[in-house]
């Protein structure tokens, strides 16, 4: 298990999701800034709240609650480490 902290940006979410659920279509948009003061913020303006957008054929067959579960489970660690919310668009 890593316990070296992750570096909680959109390329190292993209990275992450493109190793474990091979997508076909892939954007991560960090809009922390956004979100500046609600619940969850940092106060930095980045890493907390993502914006996913995948399409992966592992989710070929599954139920929308289903896919949204491997995107989260790919992205365990970053929710570990702070990010407050995945807003998550499966193509």
């Amino acid at each position: 298990m890593n316990t070296q902290p992750l570096a909680i940006t959109a390329q190292a979410m993209t990275d992450a999701l493109r190793e474990r659920l091979a997508p076909e279509h892939l954007e991560v948009v960090d809009e922390s800034a956004q979100h500046a003061g609600h619940a969850g913020a940092n106060g930095t303006g980045a890493g907390t709240h993502f914006r996913v957008r995948i399409a992966s054929p592992m989710f070929q067959g599954k139920p929308r609650l289903a896919r949204h579960r491997l995107v989260y489970d790919a992205l365990q660690g970053f929710i570990d480490q702070g990010v407050h919310a995945i807003a998550i668009e499966v193509l």
